[in-house]
């Protein structure tokens, strides 16, 4: 039986608009890899933050022209993430526990997430830094927190102790890195040295037997052309950006070192892994500051701009940018402008903020120890525009803590003339933005475990395979072996796995990547990890094919 005309017409028809329908869905992600990626992460923002970033800045931030989707943010135990467990999930792929670094959870609660293999809680699991790296590619690290903060730290530790911050180090230390920059030198260095260490150890000592310069101010950052290099500018956290052009000039902004970090780590024709965090908008957020919020989110984006003007040139590096969680439950609006606040004037929200010439921290330096009356309002109203401070106001500025904590009275006190609101102190868990530009760029929601899947799929390695690669429970392996092996504690400072079979003798010192046998020590590519809740020791498969290779 033939068609009729009318069948055929309508066949076309049909035809042509399901062709338009299929225009218009998302196509496949180009799956071909990268040679570069770059990761910038700005700590504790939400929408709310970038909106009045934004409307300060007056003009579109670099952001704006990369927006791709959304990210969200939940951890194993929490629809709420810690930064730790937040950043184990960009950098390994896995959603963890409160406080975990680059390690599998003891546990899950959240729906959707599953829980480790019996024996595998608290394993540690590898990162996209060190999977660039076995793969030949230069890998680096900017934050203006300490670089042993949580964030960084997920990307170059293992360890379910965020807080360990001298742990932290010296894994990082050893661990092989081209370029780290940012803050902490103190957690380098030894306590009669002016550090925090009480193991002796003299890391910044061991970067430069290991070749690395170590910078510690703007101008030998900028100054540095070689391959690979330290830079530790402050002995704990940098400075906001709007207090550091001001009262701290020795210290690189964020634009400046994230430009080194990438001239320096292109050098490598293999490419490229970085890893760049605006740390301290989460700090500010947690003061309820809006200052601190805003410059360092101004900082962030011209980071963002450096990183995108790199990969529009190169054409094969891959930018992505995200926040970790929500902080503080900003909003523009308060209660005390509920009746007219559809009539709310811009010049209400944006003129203290404008007028503001430091963040709450940066408050804290200016008024000093000088806590009278008269100095407060003199420098609240110089400084901060603030010049109808209550009774309530002076006394709390007077009792308030110093440094960080200073924010936390200074800042809701501008925030209130700016029309700002505030939830709390703590982190939120909504959905957040999400920003790409390049090869393999994700869009729509995406969960934020996929950004360290997209990244290894671009740079075209296997996350799994390098963590077999890298963490294997070396008491199975020694055992087939047929060595024995205990964990020396007698230094708790230095824990040693002894190793033995017959007369021969080996030791992997825990937090290094070597491995010792008799008398000669061997670089290992990764670092031995010891988990003191479940007493495994990891480490490298190289350190066992070595022990094959002497006889073992």
């Amino acid at each position: 039986m033939q068609s009729s005309p009318r069948t055929n017409n309508r066949f076309w028809l049909i035809l042509i608009v399901c062709s338009l329908l299929l225009a218009t869905l998302p196509q496949p992600v180009d799956a071909a890899p990268a040679k570069n990626v770059i990761l910038l992460m700005t700590d504790g923002t939400s929408a709310t933050h970038i909106t009045l970033t934004r409307w300060y800045k007056g003009a579109p931030l670099a952001l704006d022209s990369i927006l791709v989707g959304g990210l969200r943010t939940y951890s194993a135990d929490s629809i709420i993430t810690d930064s730790a467990p937040a950043a184990t999930a960009f950098a390994t792929g896995h959603k963890s526990n409160s406080k975990f670094i680059g390690v599998l959870p003891e546990n899950t609660t959240v729906p959707g997430v599953s829980a480790p293999a019996t024996g595998d809680e608290f394993k540690p699991i590898a990162t996209v830094l060190e999977g660039a790296r076995l793969m030949g590619k230069s890998v680096g690290l900017v934050a203006t927190s300490q670089v042993q903060h949580a964030s960084p730290a997920g990307f170059s530790a293992h360890t379910p102790f965020r807080d360990r911050y001298e742990l932290i180090a010296k894994q990082q230390v050893y661990g092989n890195i081209d370029v780290v920059f940012g803050g902490g030198r103190q957690y380098l260095l030894p306590k009669e040295q002016g550090g925090t260490r009480t193991d002796s150890l003299n890391l910044v000592e061991v970067l430069k037997q290991q070749g690395y310069p170590v910078l510690e101010t703007r101008d030998e950052l900028l100054k540095f052309s070689g391959k690979k290099a330290w830079g530790l500018f402050a002995p704990e956290a940098m400075m906001y950006d709007l207090d550091r052009q001001t009262l701290g000039p020795q210290e690189p902004s964020l634009a400046e070192m994230t430009a080194k970090a990438i001239e320096t780590l292109s050098k490598n024709e293999k490419g490229f892994f970085l890893f760049v965090e605006a740390s301290k908008v989460d700090w500010a957020a947690h003061a309820n500051d809006p200052m601190g919020v805003i410059s360092d989110l101004l900082a962030y984006d011209e980071a963002v701009d450096v990183a995108l003007e790199f990969a529009k040139n190169d054409r094969n590096t891959l930018v992505i940018a995200f926040a970790d969680h929500g902080t503080g439950g900003m909003s523009i609006g308060r209660k005390e402008f509920y009746k007219n606040y559809d009539k709310l004037p811009y010049a209400t929200v944006l003129a203290p903020l404008k007028q503001a010439a430091f963040t709450g921290e940066g408050m804290d330096r200016v008024i000093g120890t000088d806590r009278s009356e008269f100095n407060i309002r003199i420098q609240m109203m110089q400084n901060f525009a603030v010049d109808d401070l209550t009774a309530e106001e002076i006394i709390a500025i007077q009792k308030a803590p110093r440094k960080r904590a200073f924010a936390t009275v200074v800042g809701p006190i501008l925030s209130k003339r700016a029309a700002i609101g505030w939830i709390y102190t703590g982190h939120t868990g909504e959905d957040l933005f999400l920003y790409a530009f390049g090869p393999n760029k994700p869009t729509g929601l995406i969960e934020n475990t996929d950004i360290a899947k997209i990244t290894a799929q671009s740079l075209g390695f296997i996350l799994s395979d390098t963590s077999r690669q890298l963490f294997v429970d070396t008491a199975a392996a020694l055992a087939a072996l047929g060595a024995v092996s205990r964990l020396d504690l007698d230094d708790p400072n230095h824990p040693v796995l002894l190793i033995e079979k017959g007369l021969r003798r080996a030791q992997l010192p825990v937090d290094s990547n070597q491995l010792i046998i008799g008398a000669k020590t061997h670089s290992l590519p990764g670092i031995v990890v010891q988990i003191p809740k479940t007493g495994k020791v990891f480490a490298p498969q190289a350190a066992i094919d070595l022990l094959k290779a002497a006889g073992w």
